[in-house]
Parts: C-alpha cells; structure tokens; sequence
C-alpha cells in the first residue's frame, strides 16, 4: 500500500481555522474537561456547539447525517488539533467516532433521525456501558441482563469503568439476552436513555485525581424496542465494529508530539541545555516515536478508506499509542523535575500540562482493552488462528 504524506492546502487552511477556534473559545490553561472546576466542561459544550454549527465536530461523516464528507485527511487533522489542544470537545469522542458511525451502518431510519442530528449538533454525550466487573477484557462474560416485557425491555446488572456515564445522555449498552452459554450469541445491543428511573451512577475516585470513570447500575431501566440496535442476540457483530473504530479514534501522538515540542521553549535555552545529555536523547527518542506512531495511524486510516480496517490492526496501532503516551509521561516528568522552571505564566502552565498528561496516561494501556488484550490480538493475527 503506497500513501501519499503531503498535507493539501485545503488540510492546512483547516488546522488553521481549528487552531483559530481554539484560540478563540478555549481558554488559555484549559487541560479538558474532567476536572473539579464545571467552567472547563462548560468549556467543551459550548466549543462543540460552535463546532456543530460549521459542521466541523463530524465533518468526516456524510452531508445527510450532518457531516461534510469530509475525507480522511481532512478527519486527521481533526483529531491531530483537538488532542494537541487537550481535546476541547470533551466528552464527544464516542458519539463522533463511533456510537455516529455504527448507528449510521446499524441502525434504523428512525434510530439515525432520533440520534445523529444531536451528535452532529454537539448537543448530546454518549457512555459506552461494556465493561462489568467479572466481564472487561474478556467481554462475552458479561452478565448484565435484558428481559423482554410488553412493548421492550427491563435491563438489570452492573458496568464498571464507564467513562462519561456521570455526564451523558445515553448509554451504548451490551447486555445478554440469550443463553449464557452462548458467549459471544445471545448479547444485544441497546441505546439506553441514561434520565430514567432505574439508573444509579457512582464516580470511581482515583489516585490520579478528577477523571471520568464511574459504576453504573440498572435496576429495571427501562429500553423501548425500538432501542434495540441490530438484530437480538446478535449484537457481537456490532461490537467488532465499535472496538476497530474506538481504537482508532483518539490522535494521542499528537498531545505527545506538542508537549515534547513545548519542553525547551518552557524551559528555555540554558536550563534545556543543563539536562543529562541521557534524558536529551530519551526526548529526541521519544519524538521519534510520535512520528513513527503517526504514520502508523495513518496507514490504519488508508485502510479505513474501503471499510473497517481489521481489528488486529486497530490493536497494533492501539499498543503504539498508548505505550508512547505513557513513554512520554516518563520522559517530559523527568525533564520537569531536571529543570528550575521560571515561574512565568507559560511555565507554570506547562508543568501543568505535564502533570495532567501522566495522569492520563497511566490508564491508557488499560482503556478500549488492555495492553495484553491487544497483543494476543495482534499475535493471534499474525499466528493465522
């Protein structure tokens, strides 16, 4: 497969118009939504309204959905600007990457008019209810229960893990309609209305500080039929194509690549040059790295051209970014603890934005399936079985 790198004009004029939004509507010191402060998710809400208004927050997607069709590069550079930026869409990264798209492949006529226009609008936040506390990497074990009454069905069981559930509208849920037995058979899939009776969240405190995970609990929540996605029973399908989707969603090379960036500047000339020659080299090393997980993620994104690109290769590409976030993390907290920062404003910030980074991501080998679930993926692949 042969790509072709170079960034056409029309990609440079857009980075320039997101680059000039974020300046705009983004605070100076903003580092994303999921802190104790409400003004930063305010932040994100009112950015993704201005970005739904140009069409901008699901520009790849089709014109009838309320994209642009926008092509893969264009997609790109979304993403590339958002997570350089800290991602001030906030929590939209599921309903944009993939709850829109699967819907979109899935769903009925009536499940795209319901769902894609508050997606599209940035109206809307979506949570991915997956993961139970007996049934995370290995997923067909959940027991979360749907049964069937008059006129749809009553979920009851527990996720853990689910990020945004404390913030969202609507959940992506598997539960298991069928036999146990079945495994990966007997799983549906339901888009759940999150204000209702029935549904109990719990933030998950953490070490890190103010983060996105939660327990959620059904107790009879309640699921029209119509909110029933696919076929019952047959929901498995459905999740290959949200775990090849997910995994290639989220740029975090480009977060990586600009604090590296940012590191002698924040420093400055003569602290940068007092560093251990060592942790130099660790920093151009790591640079290197970006740049290599880059054009993997843009090889990944060629595929996707012609379909889902397959799961394995979403998995390699997922072992490369997150190992490279938490690579970085390491590398840019010892440079922070090398230097005597000044106590400017851009300094203070940058150590900030250190800080935050490693806080992230010490969870993102875990996140969209561990670390060790990717490489049995990506090592079953190549193995044939």
């Amino acid at each position: 497969m042969t790509l072709d790198y170079s960034e056409p004009a029309k990609v440079t004029s857009l980075r320039a118009e997101l680059r000039m939004l974020v300046d705009e509507h983004v605070p100076r010191g903003f580092l994303g939504a999921f802190t104790d402060d409400p003004a930063d998710l305010a932040v994100t809400e009112r950015f993704s309204r201005e970005l739904g208004s140009r069409r901008l927050l699901t520009m790849a997607w089709p014109e009838e959905f309320g994209g642009l069709g926008a092509g893969v590069l264009e997609q790109t550079a979304l993403r590339e600007e958002m997570w350089a930026a800290h991602e001030p869409r906030g929590a939209q990264y599921m309903g944009l990457n993939w709850v829109g798209p699967v819907i979109m492949r899935h769903g009925t006529e009536e499940q795209r008019s319901l769902h894609l226009p508050p997606i599209a609008s940035g109206e809307v936040i979506w949570c991915q209810g997956f993961s139970e506390p007996e049934a995370g990497s290995d997923l067909p074990a959940l027991r979360t229960r749907a049964t069937r009454v008059e006129g749809g069905w009553r979920i009851t069981g527990q996720k853990v893990w689910t990020s945004y559930a404390s913030m969202a509208q609507w959940c992506f849920l598997l539960a298991r309609t069928g036999d146990p037995r079945g495994r990966k058979d007997g799983i549906t899939v339901f888009l759940l209305d999150m204000n209702q009776p029935g549904v109990e969240v719990r933030p998950i405190p953490t070490m890190l500080g103010p983060h996105h995970l939660n327990e959620v609990y059904f107790d009879d929540a309640w699921v029209p039929d119509s909110g029933v996605l696919g076929e019952v029973d047959r929901g498995w399908r459905i999740v290959m194509d949200v775990l090849s989707f997910e995994r290639i969603g989220i740029a975090r090379y480009a977060r990586c690549e600009s604090l590296l960036r940012a590191a002698p500047e924040a420093l400055g000339a003569d602290a940068w040059a007092e560093l251990p020659s060592g942790l130099r080299e660790r920093w151009a090393a790591a640079m290197v790295r970006t740049r290599q997980t880059r054009l993997l993620a843009y090889r990944l994104l060629e595929r996707a051209k012609s379909g889902t690109p397959p799961i394995s290769e979403a998995a390699l590409y997922r072992v490369a970014v997150t190992t490279l976030d938490q690579e970085v993390a390491e590398v840019l907290m010892e440079i922070v603890g090398n230097a005597a920062l000044g106590t400017s404003d851009g300094h203070a910030v940058f150590v900030r934005e250190v800080e935050d980074h490693w806080r992230y991501a010490q969870a993102s080998t875990v996140a969209s399936g561990t670390l060790e679930i990717n490489k049995n993926t990506v090592a079953r692949a190549a193995a044939g079985s």
